[in-house]
């Protein structure tokens, strides 16, 4: 509850001025905080399991309590079971609360923050007028896979269009290197046409076009509203999302698409993880230093923890590491890490 209040006050305090100019009413700033309880709970929980642990086992310590426990023949193991059954639960609600809460909760929180600043132009003037990686679900079952979008010239390039039937089986695959809306329609140079059979084979020869208009009834602005994003998106959406679009051989975008599920997996064991590293440097702490020791370690291992889960996931997401590895090396070397410090306590 503490770590909750003040992460509110917080981002509250930092965004004031605009919370002041926007002259936002009490009862949507409720509202929005509200939604963001969910994102909260995932961010701060390993950090207060990891200071809940430090504090309390440095706490036992000073107190001559775990001397106590170890002589009566108690394993490090054993004095640690209640912590680590709690850290496997916390980890449990974890997965569950960002896999069914937290995509919803992003999206009403940034609904509500468009809100607020809707009338700021401001804001308006900052919107980006070139996207990356746009991908979207449109009419007749079709996946849409856009390498740049330009949004003042309504002009994609690297497009890669895949119609599917009513089973998802491919029937149909569009690959165009530049697509222009204008005039209500949209006009493809360079495409190639694939038709596909039952079996999700080749059939006929491909059709090219150095012009052609595209029956697409898809507006730019319908686009841009409907972009896939995967923070918004359950476990089940993604895994789904990314077996649509596996069919289209957007290598790198089905990367990062991996990289962020199998994220999903691994992110929530961070709790568990964490409390089984704390336990060692909790019980090695000096007696008098517990309160201060145990915060300057949390702070000290929670960027350790953040800086190596980011330089892991940037690789995984550049190629240089796998998917499955970039998401679980994190977790791998913290867990090594964790079991090497409680076999070398005494």
């Amino acid at each position: 509850m503490l770590f909750f209040f003040l992460y509110i006050t917080i981002d509250i305090f930092s965004t004031l001025e605009d919370i002041l100019k926007l002259r936002v009413d009490i009862i949507t700033l409720l509202r929005y905080y509200l939604s963001y309880l969910p994102i909260i709970f995932v961010q701060v929980s390993p950090i207060t399991c990891l200071l809940a642990v430090l504090y309390t086992f440095g706490k036992l310590n000073r107190s001559n309590e775990i001397i106590a426990m170890r002589a009566s023949g108690l394993s490090i193991l054993q004095i640690a079971k209640t912590v680590i059954i709690l850290g496997v639960i916390i980890s449990a609600l974890i997965f569950w609360i960002n896999d069914k809460f937290v995509p919803q909760s992003i999206g009403l929180t940034e609904k509500i923050k468009k809100q607020m600043s809707s009338e700021s132009k401001k804001n308006k003037e900052k919107q980006p007028e070139t996207f990356t990686n746009l991908s979207m679900y449109g009419l007749k079952n079709r996946l849409f896979f856009v390498n740049k979008f330009e949004v003042k010239t309504n002009t994609m390039d690297n497009i890669v269009i895949l119609e599917h039937d009513e089973k998802q089986n491919i029937v149909r695959k569009v690959v165009a290197n530049k697509g222009v809306y204008k005039d209500g329609v949209w006009r493809f140079y360079q495409s190639i046409t694939y038709n596909f059979d039952e079996n999700g084979q080749i059939k006929d020869e491909p059709q090219y076009f150095e012009e052609e208009v595209m029956t697409i009834p898809e507006t730019p602005g319908e686009f841009l509203s409907q972009r896939q994003r995967p923070d918004l998106m359950t476990i089940a959406q993604l895994e789904d999302y990314i077996w649509k679009l596996s069919k289209s051989g957007a290598i790198t975008v089905i990367r990062n698409l991996k990289v962020d599920l199998y994220q999903r997996f691994v992110t929530p064991f961070t709790s568990i993880i964490i409390i089984l590293l704390g336990v060692p440097f909790a019980l090695r702490m000096k007696k008098r230093a517990t309160g201060l020791s145990s915060i300057g370690i949390s702070i000290m291992m929670g960027f350790l923890y953040y800086v190596l889960t980011a330089v892991s996931i940037a690789l995984g997401k550049s190629g240089i590491l796998a998917p499955l590895l970039s998401a679980g090396l994190p977790h791998i070397i913290a867990l090594t890490t964790a079991i090497y410090f409680l076999r070398t306590i005494p």
